[in-house]
């Protein structure tokens, strides 16, 4: 063995505390390409084959020869508390500056200029960190040792974990000292991503022409790129799980899938993770699951960081049967024996599913994998397709108004009252021009470069194509009669994929498919529950004088309405569905106008699941009357909402709002600030109104809309009623948007 293999094994041992472990096939190649080679390199293997090893042994290796500490660009935070973890066993001193430890970030610091710190995690957001980037980053880069990359399919533009962060990994790498060894590392890459990654890594400067990236099994040396002498060396295996036992089982509905995981979820190996497809399903099941006694939590990207922490470290000891999560618990979480991954509806693409697959069967001889799709998948996958890519307009509107503001920074609240925009699309627009060169994060917010920038629309359309092709894929995949595990492998171009002899197709369908009765009445009762919060507005949003609304700061409490209730949010697996038909009834047409579409009174069974939201309520003192807000879309379907509830309660229906100044203006979605001027001086209360509310002052109002997504319509309507004497206001709406 070389002098390098021998030191190499030696640590590797010391990792994972076997005197008896060796390199799986292609570790060593990688580890020597950047130890010996001092080249690029690019890591495709499966979840589990030890990527990790590879840049911690690199890593001390390095460090003996005198090389300064390695860079570890990480996407997740659960992912660098599991590698901080690691490296601590491997004897590697890691520390991460992310935004949940500020308060280290002056040890952190110290420890560099000590050279105590052997591998810093960074999150890819944080490179670009005025002061990081500026006052941190330039020193670090000029002694850097190592530049690993993980996750490093998120650089594929608009994939399932799409960063644009990541696409800055070559303005970084151009700032290295030559010869600096870099890594970049990923479960989930078919030939399209390699390729995009492998782009990302070849010296700046240089054009590329043709692919900028050498294969080989396990390792190859590859060709110069358009002039340039930097290669990168890909060292792929084969991507199957011989683990995983894989199937799929069709359910005709929400109902009957939520009872089949009631009948069947301790007959699941182990512990697991439940993966659906929104955060209302994923609340809404572990809720359910709870309910009879099943020990699970949610697991959402709207989980307090704390609360995420302490559920992961349940799940690992094993101290729940799951987390019910949405893809907010994905890349990198690290739970060898992790028994079973059920997904309640599937990912739009066979990359995507894998990479979440591989999160069961790491360490262990069997993992069941269970795919229980759901006839919504396909209009969830259109939403979060739609809503993530840049629009031209949009685009162009950011670089305008940063343009405007001279060389001033802007704040991203502040650029808000200049686009409509909500915030996290406008976040991921700004970075992505910011990527492009056409705007810049500077201390204080952003500001216009002057570089030329256009539309690259044959690049979306691209990726917009490859998206449904995606979609189909998946949909392919729960179709299939053929080898599961060989689709997925060849879904991410392995042409060593063969059947597994494992899956439900391969064999005999290994799982149940039968609904305990009980079960199925139980489902159906929390999938009709009934009642979710309407939180009143408490600030007027940010800059929104701007847009000729003179107000600013907090709304006075004698002008704000109180806590509300809606029916059921849009995305929720029980009245959600109904809701979401009902509302697809509106025309495109008419929501562009802002006529009235299909529309008519509410059904039997909607009004009677409005009362009960009324009986469960709890409010401290009851309505004294009923009011409408006058919606453009559906008029007679408020009518009887309202009308109804003045009926049960024995309460005067006092009509509605006015219409003035043409009504709202603007269509649905945008931010805060655009929203609010779009509903503003554009309601009144009439004489008539005026006269019925006299008759009922001292007691409360009870609001009645259609469907509430900002609540600007509400917060403006309840402030008038405010205005005009009423002493509280109680809105209600029938569907929150999300």
């Amino acid at each position: 063995m070389t002098d390098t293999r021998t030191m190499a094994l030696e640590i590797l041992r010391n990792l994972v505390g076997r005197d008896d472990a060796d390199f799986h096939e292609g570790q060593f190649e990688a580890i020597e390409t950047l130890v010996d080679q001092r080249r690029r390199a690019l890591v495709v293997q499966r979840t589990g084959w030890g990527k990790s090893a590879v840049y911690f042994v690199a890593t001390l290796l390095l460090r003996r020869q005198g090389a300064g500490p390695t860079i570890l660009v990480s996407p997740l935070l659960a992912l660098m508390r599991d590698q901080v973890a690691a490296a601590a066993r491997a004897g590697v001193r890691a520390v991460s500056i992310n935004s949940s430890n500020p308060h280290e970030w002056a040890e952190v610091q110290q420890q560099l200029q000590d050279d105590e710190v052997d591998v810093l995690l960074v999150s890819p957001e944080r490179l670009n960190n005025p002061k990081f980037r500026d006052e941190q980053l330039p020193a670090l880069l000029a002694r850097v040792g190592l530049l690993v990359v993980d996750e490093a399919h998120c650089i594929s533009d608009w994939g399932h974990d799409f960063r644009p962060d990541y696409r800055r990994l070559r303005d970084l790498i151009a700032q290295m000292p030559a010869g600096v060894p870099v890594l970049a590392t990923t479960a989930t890459a078919n030939s399209r991503v390699v390729t995009d990654v492998a782009a990302q890594l070849v010296s700046t400067g240089s054009t590329t022409g043709g692919s900028p990236v050498s294969t080989g099994s396990p390792v190859s040396t590859g060709s110069t790129t358009g002039g340039s002498t930097t290669e990168v060396v890909t060292i792929r295996g084969p991507l199957a799980r011989a683990s995983l036992r894989l199937g799929v089982l069709r359910l005709p509905d929400s109902r009957t899938r939520l009872a089949w995981l009631l009948s069947h979820i301790d007959e699941l190996p182990g512990s697991g993770i439940i993966y659906t497809l929104t955060v209302s399903a994923a609340e809404d099941t572990a809720r359910l699951l709870r309910d009879a006694g099943h020990p699970v939590r949610a697991y959402t990207g709207q989980t307090d960081t704390a609360e995420r922490e302490e559920s992961e470290g349940m799940l690992k000891r094993n101290e729940v049967k799951a987390l019910v999560a949405t893809s907010a618990l994905g890349m990198g979480f690290d739970k060898p024996d992790l028994g079973f991954v059920l997904h309640l509806g599937a990912p739009s693409s066979p990359v995507a599913y894998y990479q979440q697959v591989g999160r069961a069967g790491r360490a262990t001889e069997n993992a069941d994998v269970l795919l229980l799709p759901g006839v919504e998948d396909e209009d969830i996958w259109q939403y979060f397709a739609t809503s993530s890519m840049p629009s031209q307009h949009k685009a162009e509107a950011v670089i305008g108004a940063l343009t405007e503001h001279g060389g001033t920074p802007l704040s991203t609240p502040a650029l808000e009252a200049r686009v409509d925009l909500k915030r996290s699309p406008l976040e991921l627009l700004l970075k992505v021009l910011d990527v492009d060169g056409a705007v810049r994060r500077v201390t204080g917010g952003w500001v216009a470069t002057g570089q030329p920038w256009f539309y690259d629309r044959e690049r979306y359309e691209r990726i917009a194509a490859a998206r449904v092709n995606e979609q189909q894929a998946m949909l392919d995949y729960e179709r299939t009669t053929g080898c599961r595990m060989e689709f997925l492998q060849r879904a991410l171009d392995d042409d060593t994929a063969v059947p597994c002899g494992r899956c439900d197709n391969c064999t005999t369908v290994w799982f149940p498919g039968d609904v305990a009765p009980e079960m199925a009445t139980a489902a159906a009762a929390s999938l009709d529950r009934v009642g979710v919060a309407i939180e009143p507005r408490a600030q007027w949003p940010t800059g929104v004088a701007s847009l000729g609304v003179n107000v600013r700061g907090n709304i006075p409490a004698g002008e704000r309405m109180l806590p509300g209730r809606a029916l059921a949010r849009l995305t929720d697996l029980g009245w959600g569905g109904p809701l979401r038909d009902l509302f697809a009834t509106q025309t495109a047409d008419a929501q562009a106008s802002g006529a009235p579409g299909t529309d008519a009174p509410a059904s039997p069974a909607l009004i009677q699941a409005c009362i009960r939201v009324l009986a469960e309520w709890g409010w401290d003192e009851r309505p004294a009357a009923v009011v409408s807000v006058p919606s453009r879309r559906h008029p007679v379907l408020v009518e009887s909402v309202a009308r109804a509830f003045a009926d049960a309660g024995r309460l005067p229906w006092l009509g509605s709002l006015d219409l003035v100044n043409g009504g709202p203006t603007g269509t649905a979605g945008g931010n805060s600030a655009y929203r609010l001027s779009n509903v503003w001086d554009r309601f009144a209360v009439g004489p008539e109104l005026a006269a019925a509310l006299d008759e009922v002052q001292g007691r409360p109002i009870l609001l009645v809309d259609d469907l509430a997504d900002s609540r600007w319509t509400l917060t403006v309507a309840g402030r008038l009623l405010r205005r005009q004497g009423v002493v509280a206001v109680l809105p209600f709406a029938l569907a929150l948007k999300s």
